[in-house]
């Protein structure tokens, strides 16, 4: 009987040993999905056709100056309008973007008399959540530039 009470300890011990490996593998299961999950950054939805309005801000180290704009966004082409100020100057042509870059270049000719990174051409970082588009990029080492649009 003493041999039976033997088997019987080994064998509740080793229920017990599993049930804490079943345990700590369930812990380390969810701590590895809660990390991924935290961890992923969420990407930018695809832009879309359509009329964006807000306000264009250069900031320089000599101070900041805004402006308003309109981007028109269509089967990869694009229309930025500028204003006499040229903040912004504006700019056409076409675009392409990937999950958090767009690329836009312009086909127009231009004085060389203002600072042409306030014309909306070259690659620039952006986010967008189906209604408000921001568009952002230091240029030259000269000024920062960005877009604060919202969807109409």
């Amino acid at each position: 009987m003493g041999g039976d009470n033997k088997m019987t300890l080994e064998s509740i011990s080793n229920k017990l040993n599993a049930i804490d490996m079943k345990t700590l593998k369930l812990i380390l299961v969810t701590l590895t999905m809660v990390t991924l999950l935290l961890g992923c950054k969420k990407d930018n939805l695809k832009i879309e056709n359509g009329t964006y309005t807000g306000t264009f801000t250069v900031t320089y180290s000599s101070g900041t100056e805004t402006g308003s704009t309109t981007l028109e966004l269509k089967n990869g082409k694009y229309t930025c309008t500028g204003n006499p100020g040229r903040i912004p100057a504006g700019g056409s042509g076409s675009y392409s973007f990937d999950s958090s870059k767009i690329t836009f270049n312009d086909v127009n000719y231009w004085t060389g008399d203002f600072d042409w990174n306030l014309i909306l051409n070259g690659q620039y970082n952006y986010t967008f959540d189906g209604k408000n588009l921001k568009i952002s990029a230091d240029k030259n080492n000269v000024g920062h530039y960005e877009y604060n649009l919202e969807k109409q």
